[in-house]
């Protein structure tokens, strides 16, 4: 078992106490002038449409059984693929994860590892498509009140989602590409993050890399710190991996930014939050760190907020894998 902790330029700190974190909380509150996240956010001319040398893009769709939800997967392939099988890495919140990307990345990508890239999203243009990634990223069922204070019932879906990337897409990204096996790493940021880490819980051997970025442990009154982690640190049995948590320093000391109290969807999401504590992540390395066949690793960012943590993360990613210039200290700070 390995621990590594880094922190972005300076000493990790040691644990806040909890009086500090609850202090970290409630100074997170006072501005009501902030600009909050556009959950309708567009995409357009990503890497997926513009013309490259270094990686060609192919996209396949996929229908959910009951017709609810449709995935468009894009595949980027090195254009120069050698003979030998090359890693891949699997993306969630695709279109997210492909505004992270351009042109000099791609080129730097495929003259070094030349991974296979994976972006799982879905067939519309949104950046983040809320809905559908909460019934597909979460293993638990949540019942929080809420932006109206009306109890709903969402979440539940990640099981079934594993299975589609197990049958689905994995056997049609390995019918174009040169896949090897043994260098298959998931990244996933927020409820991405959390998925990553049921699918490490649940399906250890599925990928050899897991990078779980800002996990949302908080996640129904913080149910994934309860019975599947404590299963899985019981009953691993040495099945290796290499796993990386990713944690913005402003997430870890509590501090949420300025945020708009005069909007519901804020209020709501501020309190569901309130189910793990912001240094959960951390502490979650660490008992980790102690399974047998896992190497951990931690790694904070100084400054950064929740938001920002999507591109530092997967450019420490790509960084980490691949070879390729770390650029995640150039990621905004706050919000």
């Amino acid at each position: 078992m390995t621990l590594s902790f880094a922190a972005c330029g300076r000493r990790l700190p040691a644990l806040l106490p909890l009086a500090g974190l609850l202090f970290g909380l409630a100074c997170a509150v006072p501005s009501a002038s902030a600009q909050q996240r556009n959950p309708q956010q567009r995409v357009s001319n990503t890497i997926f449409e513009q013309k490259a040398e270094s990686y060609r893009f192919e996209r396949f769709t996929l229908d959910s059984p009951d017709g609810q939800r449709r995935w468009q997967v894009n595949i980027g392939i090195p254009a120069r693929a050698g003979k030998a099988p090359a890693p891949v890495l699997y993306m969630l919140d695709g279109n997210a994860a492909a505004l992270v990307m351009d042109q000099p990345l791609l080129t730097q990508l495929a003259a070094r590892a030349a991974p296979v890239l994976v972006f799982i999203g879905y067939d519309n243009d949104l950046r983040i498509d809320s809905p559908a990634r909460t019934t597909d990223y979460t293993a638990w069922i949540d019942r929080a009140d809420d932006e109206n204070g009306t109890p709903a019932v969402v979440g539940g879906g990640a099981f079934a989602f594993q299975d589609l990337i197990e049958r689905r897409i994995k056997p049609e990204v390995e019918k174009r590409a040169n896949i090897d096996r043994g260098r298959q790493a998931l990244w996933g940021h927020s409820l991405g993050g959390l998925f990553v880490l049921s699918s490490l819980y649940t399906r250890p051997a599925a990928f050899q890399y897991y990078v779980a970025a800002s996990p949302s442990l908080w996640w129904s009154q913080g149910a994934p710190l309860g019975d599947m982690e404590q299963q899985f640190l019981a009953n691993q049995h040495g099945q290796k991996a290499h796993v990386w948590v990713m944690l913005g320093g402003a997430e870890r000391t509590g501090d949420r930014g300025t945020r708009d109290l005069t909007n519901p969807r804020v209020v709501a999401h501020l309190r569901r939050i309130g189910g793990a504590t912001p240094d959960a992540a951390m502490q979650l390395s660490q008992r980790l760190a102690k399974v047998p066949g896992l190497e951990v690793q931690y790694r904070e960012f100084d400054g950064l907020g929740h938001g920002p943590m999507l591109q530092a993360s997967l450019q420490a990613t790509l960084a980490a894998l691949y070879g390729v210039d770390d650029r995640s200290k150039a990621a905004p700070a706050q919000p």
